[in-house]
């Protein structure tokens, strides 16, 4: 613990920009505790041994609780990071697929965010500060990039132009934890069948 809080603190490091390792170091600190967290966390949920968490990223407590005083900091942190991650994935789907397409991919990557995140709805409802602008968060991501998508495919006419992403997004995170043994399977069948209803509707091409 005194190697990872003389590593943090610039001591006994050499160089012109110390202060740029410092950042560099705690950066690569934090990105892996987030990774380890978020993995663990979609296994054994969100409250799960701080050990578990640490062994996966490969630091000692002293490190997490450094960069994540409270388990709720460390969540939300999760949180955040998986939310961007989910709503930049949008970007490269675009650009890659025709708009029908890249929106059928987003909202399948959008139901795995929201069927891994275990245990995450109990703790954003109970009552802990540290959880208050998260709900803001995500809708401040996911709707314009969802809105994008709609409105890109819907120019294109590849869906119908009467869907927003507000209704869109409830309607995928509902059919992502369903009660059936093949969870994931049944989510993207079902994900699947969305976007074709999307599609009824469409005006024809050529129009």
């Amino acid at each position: 613990m005194h190697e990872d809080t003389d590593r943090e603190s610039g001591a006994g490091t050499t160089g012109a920009l110390p202060g740029k390792r410092l950042r560099a170091d705690a950066r690569r600190s934090t990105d892996a505790l987030l990774t380890a967290a978020a993995e663990v966390f979609a296994t054994s949920g969100v409250d799960a041994p701080v050990r578990q968490i640490t062994a996966r990223a490969g630091v000692g407590a002293g490190t997490l609780y450094r960069h994540f005083p409270q388990r709720s900091d460390l969540i939300a942190a999760v949180f955040r990071n998986e939310v961007d991650a989910c709503a930049d994935a949008a970007e490269p789907l675009a650009a890659q697929h025709e708009p029908a397409e890249a929106l059928a991919g987003w909202l399948q990557r959008f139901a795995v965010f929201i069927g891994t995140k275990r245990g995450l709805g109990a703790a954003l409802h109970s009552g802990d500060r540290a959880y208050d602008s998260l709900p803001d968060y995500f809708q401040q991501r996911f709707v314009p990039v969802l809105g994008a998508l709609l409105d890109t495919a819907a120019r294109a006419g590849e869906i119908r132009a009467d869907i927003g992403p507000d209704d869109l997004l409830r309607a995928t995170g509902n059919l992502a934890m369903p009660a059936h043994e093949d969870g994931e399977g049944h989510t993207r069948r079902m994900v699947a069948l969305l976007v074709d209803g999307l599609r009824y509707g469409a005006p024809p091409q050529g129009d």
